[in-house]
Order: structure tokens, then sequence, then C-alpha cells
């Protein structure tokens, strides 16, 4: 089976257009639909034709091009049960544990409430790939709009849990000011420094940071690492919860 291929491109300020392409099938999915010409003109340079949406949450900067881009390719939009009356156009919906075949090989759906009620990630465990949008970022995690910071650490934990392997695309460059914000939760973390020093050079050339992996975000990214006893000493929170760590570290990142 060949490896599916990936373009990566900027839409809007900063969201990532994502392209997924099978070259068994020809099957192209779209990462969200941020905005048209960008997504347009990142599939024509590449020979592709969209097939799919894959659709993660409702928010305007991720569906603006949805009915554009079903006009214009005839591509099927999936996305999440629990929002589908705000997706537009949307036409399969999927929940938790839901499962679809796209370019031979199985997407799984992770529900992951926080940012938005009925948030989805997209998880193709073959390849080892979870497109995550506004849940996790590279050293952060989504604002809390519409579910509380317990729903939203649990939902962090369920991507936790997969293969540190697994490489994750997100839905923002937001990850210089992620970093600057992670050194005031986590300063002593080696690892970290050095991540943020290779980030600001990949920004001042003027390079994307995606993708990241699992098992990276584990090490350096404070919102995953609500249990570190490092963090919980700089927060004065060692007898807290991992919930109520992980809530204070959300509101800290609210306000930086």
């Amino acid at each position: 089976m060949k490896s599916l291929q990936i373009e990566v491109f900027l839409c809007r300020s900063d969201n990532f257009g994502v392209l997924l392409h099978c070259p068994e099938t020809g099957q192209t999915a779209s990462i969200d639909a941020p905005e048209l010409d960008p997504i347009v003109k990142a599939a024509e340079k590449r020979g592709w034709t969209i097939t799919h949406v894959f659709t993660t949450h409702h928010h305007g900067d991720h569906v603006e091009a949805n009915l554009a881009l079903k006009e214009k390719f005839g591509c099927e939009i999936i996305g999440p049960r629990n929002e589908a009356v705000a997706i537009p156009g949307i036409d399969r919906t999927v929940g938790d544990g839901d499962e679809f075949i796209f370019g031979n090989r199985p997407v799984r759906i992770i529900e992951t409430p926080g940012h938005t009620a009925g948030h989805i990630c997209y998880h193709l465990p073959e390849d080892m790939l979870l497109f995550a949008a506004d849940t996790l970022f590279a050293l952060g995690c989504g604002r809390l709009f519409e579910r509380s910071a317990m729903d939203m650490w649990h939902s962090l934990q369920k991507l936790a849990a997969l293969s540190d392997e697994t490489v994750v695309y997100f839905g923002h460059e937001y990850t210089l000011s992620n970093a600057r914000f992670a050194l005031t939760i986590d300063p002593d973390n080696m690892r970290l420094k050095s991540r943020v020093e290779l980030i600001e050079m990949q920004r001042k050339r003027g390079d994307f940071t995606i993708p990241t992996t699992i098992g990276l975000e584990k090490e350096t990214n404070p919102f995953l690492r609500a249990g570190d006893p490092d963090i919980r000493k700089t927060l004065g929170m060692a007898g807290a919860t991992n919930e109520e760590v992980f809530a204070e570290i959300r509101k800290r990142k609210d306000t930086f």
C-alpha cells in the first residue's frame, strides 16, 4: 500500500490548510475548509481532485469553504454528529468510535469535547496520523468555548493514549506563542527549552511548525503534563488533581 501524501499551506491569517491524498484511489480530503482559494490552489498544484472534507468542528474559520468546495468538486462532507446542525453541507455524521474507509484504510473518530461541545479528531491508525484541529496544538490546546476544563482534560487524555509515534496535524500556527507560555509553566524542562529554540529559528525563517508527534507533546506540552511534579511545584498546586492543574494552566494561557 502506497503512503498517503500530505500538502500543508496557510489559510486566512493563521489557519493551516491540509490536504490528504491517496495515490492509489485518487481520493483527496481537505481537513476542514478554512478558505476556498488556497485550498483550490493547493489541490490544482498537485493535480488532485477533492473528494472529501473532514470537518472537525463548527467554527466559521473551519467550515467557511464547505459549500463552495462542494459546489466545485461535488465532494462529500463528513462531520461531527453532535454539531451537524451547524456544519454547512454536511453529508455524513460521525461520532466517537465510528470508522469509515478512506484511501483503502480505516479512519477512526475520536470525540474530543472542550474547544466546542462536539469537536472530533480524525485518526488513521495504520498510517499513525492524527488530525487534531483545535483540540491539540504544538505546545498548546484549544480555548474552552463550549465545554469545561475537565472535559478538555479527558479529551486530551484520549489523544495522549495514542502511540508516541503518531504524527499530529493541528489547526493553527500558534506554536511560538504557545512555546513562550510553556516556558512559564515548565521552566526547568530541558527538552522544552531546546524545542523552543528550534521553534524560534523555524519561525524566523518563515517555516511552519506543523506537524508534531504525540510523544513530543507528552514531553513538552504543559497541557498534557498536569501530573508533572515540577509543574505542580511551579504552580503551587502539589496536592491538586490533574484536572485542577490543567484548568489553572488553561486559565493562565487565556491571559498570557
